[in-house]
């Protein structure tokens, strides 16, 4: 399946809802998150807030509604680490397989490289040996498709319904690791876009 018509925006907290609406499928019903509590809409807004302060946070909408989000984040919270960032990315069910994850993607990743981040990485639960009704192989294999290695396993670090699952670290690398590189924020990218 794929889909005509996509639109994508940088998100807003006035977004915490739709993108609620999704996100908390994924909490109630898989171990793709290692979440056990759909957040509440205020927190889920502050999180965003704070995360637009200085990464992207964009939304796929079909039709004007929103049907996944995809954002980045502090890799580890050390200065030495501002070169890289974490990203999540969630994609309504039943829109799936569409195309719309690696639309999301894309846009990140050119976001992040105007920005001069050089490294990339996935958090991605998997199972421990062979995928159940909770979690598959899909997002490391989506991941793979769009040029991530693996780099690291922790084993059997997430109990969810009941059963322990694994977590890997995914990483790509998007930009040359030279000694004369200069960060920006989003929020200073999406200010000089509007210049």
């Amino acid at each position: 399946m794929t889909v005509d018509n996509l639109t994508l925006r940088v998100a807003t907290p006035e977004d915490a809802q739709s993108i609620l609406d999704i996100y908390s499928y994924y909490v109630l019903n898989t171990a793709i998150t290692f979440e056990c509590t759909v957040p509440s809409v205020d927190e889920f807004a502050a999180r965003m807030r704070r995360i637009l302060t200085k990464y992207p946070f964009y939304v796929a909408l079909l039709q004007g509604k929103i049907v996944g989000y995809a954002y980045a984040g502090s890799f580890i919270a050390r200065e030495a680490y501002d070169y890289s960032c974490e990203l999540s990315i969630y994609v309504a069910y039943d829109v799936k397989r569409s195309g719309i994850g690696k639309s999301l993607y894309t846009t990140l990743f050119n976001a992040l490289k105007a920005m001069g981040i050089l490294n990339i990485y996935a958090c991605i639960g998997v199972p421990c040996k062979d995928a159940d009704e909770y979690l598959d192989f899909n997002s490391q294999q989506f991941h793979s498709h769009l040029g991530f290695k693996t780099v690291g396993t922790f084993n059997r670090c997430g109990f969810k319904f009941g059963r322990w699952y694994s977590m890997i670290w995914m990483e790509k690398l998007i930009g040359e690791h030279t000694g004369d590189h200069h960060l920006i924020s989003f929020k200073q990218l999406t200010a000089a876009d509007k210049n």
